[in-house]
Parts: C-alpha cells; sequence; structure tokens
C-alpha cells in the first residue's frame, strides 16, 4: 500500500476523515483501507431524513462520492497529489431508513489524471440502497514554494 509523509496511507485516509469538521457532521467514519478500496460507516440520524422519513438522496450520494474518492486516494502512487469528482452517478435501489449505513469504494482503472470507481451503499441488513459510479480527476500536489 503507498505511503504519504511516511505513514501508512490507511493512517493518512483515517485521520484525515477523523479531523474533519465536514465528515464529522455527517457521521461518516473510516473502517478500514485497502489499495483501491476503502470501506465506510455513517450513522444516519433523524437529521439526514427526508420529508418521508427515509434517508435523503443527498446523504447517499455523500457517502457513495467519499467512498470512491477515498478508494482512488488509497491506490495512487503520489497520494499528497490532489483529487475531485468530476462525474457522479448514483442509482438509488431501495430507501434506507436511520441507523448503521456502510459503503465500499472500489477503484475500476487508475489513470494519471481521471481515476474511474464504483462505491456501493448497504444499510445494516446488507441490503443495497444506492451504487455509484465516480470519475475522478488527480492532479499533482502543489510545488512547495521556494
Amino acid at each position: 500500500m503507498p505511503e504519504h509523509r511516511g505513514r501508512s496511507i490507511e493512517d493518512d485516509i483515517k485521520e484525515r476523515v477523523a479531523i474533519s469538521p465536514f465528515h464529522a457532521s455527517m457521521g461518516i467514519s473510516v473502517m478500514s483501507v485497502r489499495e483501491g478500496e476503502v470501506d465506510l460507516r455513517l450513522e444516519a440520524r433523524p437529521d439526514h431524513a427526508n420529508l418521508h422519513g427515509t434517508v435523503h438522496g443527498g446523504v447517499l450520494a455523500t457517502l457513495a462520492d467519499t467512498a470512491a474518492g477515498l478508494a482512488v486516494r488509497s491506490a495512487t502512487a503520489d497520494p499528497g497529489g490532489r483529487h475531485a469528482s468530476a462525474n457522479l452517478d448514483v442509482q438509488y435501489l431501495a430507501s434506507a431508513t436511520t441507523g448503521t449505513l456502510f459503503a465500499t469504494g472500489r477503484v475500476v482503472k487508475l489513470g494519471r489524471r481521471l481515476a474511474f470507481a464504483e462505491a456501493e451503499v448497504t444499510d445494516g441488513d446488507g441490503t443495497t440502497v444506492a451504487r455509484a459510479q465516480v470519475t475522478v480527476a488527480l492532479s499533482p500536489p502543489e510545488a512547495a514554494p521556494q
């Protein structure tokens, strides 16, 4: 697995997510990281629900996008670089209720400037509630000021 600043990419990803106010506010945590694959957990709360009382599609899309993006980060030869989703295509397959949701992101193809990843979101019973395909734009780290 690639390293970043002398640490494993797994430790780097877990730390970045743990200190991120965005991920904390969403209730997202990292369960495991393997090269090209990431498992996440989200504790869906009542404030994640839509007007029907099910988890809002935007929350599911966020979880899927995060899983796919972190999977790409886990596989890049240059983990100090930046990555950003260029396209996100989500299919909603079942409604999700509040409680624990899981997402697995996997790299399908990793290039120099683009990566293609997929994600699957499941509920606590193992039912697939959403799938996503994500195109991720990659850019090298910014040069240090001289």
